[in-house]
């Protein structure tokens, strides 16, 4: 299992798909990594030698921001709102949707389990 990133990434998958396992690295991303030091799509992760995987584990490092540092810059950006107190920082921190979604119905995701209301009566029409 080799390990990029401090994420040990699956061996017998692809390794297209094995390093979207690492936060901050999709489809896009993955693609650009295997390009740029020549490796094949059809390639697993078992069948990369050890060189290969030395490659890949340098240039995440170099030119990829990923895992805790971008974890820890997504949080900030986040906290950043909130402390300034603007509309999108109210969402957060109210925990509802922060793009312009509705929330007179579905939110669930974001909302949290629907809580039921004692006493209200369903309308009858």
């Amino acid at each position: 299992m080799a390990r990029i990133a401090g994420v040990n990434i699956p061996s017998n998958k692809r390794v297209l798909i094995s390093l979207r396992y690492i936060y901050g690295i999709g489809p896009a991303k993955a693609r650009d990594i295997c390009a740029a030091l020549g490796i094949s799509d059809d390639k697993r992760v078992n069948q990369l030698s050890d060189d290969e995987i030395l490659k890949i584990r340098e240039l995440v490092d170099r030119d990829y921001r990923v895992e805790g540092d971008l974890r820890r810059e997504v949080a900030m950006n986040v906290k950043r709102l909130v402390d300034l107190g603007c509309y999108r920082g109210l969402r957060h921190r109210k925990g509802l949707p922060v793009r312009g979604q509705r929330t007179h119905t579905n939110a669930r995701t974001r909302k949290g389990k629907a809580v039921a209301i004692a006493g209200k009566k369903k309308v009858t029409r």
